[in-house]
């Protein structure tokens, strides 16, 4: 029991010296704020033990070093001339004040001696100064009236919103930049194949909210809307839609299987009921050659439908991309009629025997159909072509 408590302590011991040298490290590379943080995560164990004494000491030297630090760059970026310096000064006391309230549960501490200050008018001010200057900046990138200087101007503003939510206005420039850094996309359907197109087909592909490919900085319209400034449009030319003919294929298969039909006794040449060694009679399988002619029937029609996605910049008037696009959907059926006897079948003809004859879809709903891919790949198409 001895062994063990000495063990613990020693382990103890090595420990809380290992923290020291730890944070005298951090301290020696400048790294303040992290042997605040250790210093301040061992004295709040016991601000009492002999350990935390080397810890307030190395607290006190990393607090009073960093806020001088802090301070003389504060005045550095008060006396020169960049306007966007309210920022660092606006986190720099922001930082000042933040280290204080991790120090403060701590005190009074013996043996250390800390300069607790109040910062609230400075960071009133500082706060103020970088909310006008984000407020400045932010309207000076929208008032150029382009896409992406209104997005830059939206990062601002979201900024603002993040450090004083009530600033004059924030809100609605927050929209207004959105709206004037949406690429909004015009799509419509061109059918160029001289067949007729579904009209619910063209529903489904223009209804772009099932896509789920808007993004915070993209709209895709199906129709377009009143006094939207449209960026770009996407134009989905069907160039071609071929409806084969029906077609009815039969072929015939004859079925020939060995079963087992009861049994028999073994009977000698005498014609008498043969023995086992036990003097039970012997019986054998009676072996019957079973045969059937199976009829399949196939069902086929396929309808190919092909065309090109073009992407269009309306500013320029011109195109800028072009992305083949094509589709296949085949309907098949095959069912199974058989003449003979059933078990001499294999067991996908009994499969098949369940199927029957099923009407063939009409042309329109064979392009409906294909319609369900043709989306799939308009939509991969959109998601990985993005317009900036």
């Amino acid at each position: 029991m001895r062994n063990t408590i000495t063990l613990m302590s020693i382990v103890l011991l090595l420990t809380a010296c290992s923290s020291v040298k730890r944070n005298e490290k951090f301290l020696a590379l400048g790294n303040y704020d992290e042997a605040i943080e250790l210093a301040v995560k061992k004295i709040a164990k016991d601000k009492d033990s002999k350990k935390s004494k080397e810890h307030i000491s190395l607290l006190e030297q990393a607090f009073a070093k960093v806020v001088d630090q802090d301070l003389r760059r504060i005045k550095y970026l008060e006396k020169d001339t960049n306007p966007e310096n309210v920022r660092e000064i606006y986190y720099i006391y922001a930082g000042l004040e933040s280290r204080q309230q991790l120090i403060r549960p701590l005190l009074p501490l013996k043996n250390g001696s800390f300069a607790i200050v109040d910062y609230t008018d400075e960071i009133v001010q500082a706060k103020k100064d970088y909310a006008d200057f984000l407020f400045a900046e932010g309207n000076n990138y929208l008032n150029r009236n382009t896409v992406l200087d209104a997005r830059e101007a939206h990062h601002y503003f979201s900024k603002l919103k993040d450090i004083q939510p009530n600033y004059f206005e924030v809100d609605k420039l927050l929209n207004e930049a959105h709206y004037q850094g949406t690429d909004f996309v015009s799509v419509q359907i061109n059918n160029l194949s001289n067949q007729i197109i579904p009209r619910r087909l063209e529903q489904e592909l223009l209804d772009f909210n099932t896509y789920g490919l808007d993004d915070f900085w993209t709209e895709y319209h199906g129709a377009k809307q009143n006094g939207i400034p449209y960026s770009y449009g996407v134009s989905l030319n069907f160039k071609q839609i071929g409806v084969s003919p029906e077609h009815v294929r039969e072929k015939e298969y004859n079925r020939t299987k060995r079963i087992k039909d009861g049994w028999e006794y073994k009977l000698d040449r005498n014609g008498n009921v043969m023995k086992d060694s036990l003097g039970n009679d012997i019986k054998v399988d009676i072996i019957k050659v079973v045969k059937a002619r199976v009829t399949y029937t196939e069902q086929v029609k396929s309808v190919l439908v092909g065309g090109t996605v073009v992407y269009r910049d309306f500013e320029r008037k011109e195109v800028i991309d072009r992305h083949p696009l094509s589709s296949e959907f085949i309907f098949e059926n095959i069912f199974a009629r058989y003449r003979g006897d059933e078990r001499a079948l294999t067991e996908e003809d009994k499969r098949l025997l369940r199927n029957d004859f099923i009407p063939f879809p009409s042309n329109e709903q064979m392009v409906l159909d294909a319609g369900t891919d043709i989306k799939i790949r308009l939509s991969e198409i959109l998601e990985q072509n993005s317009f900036r």
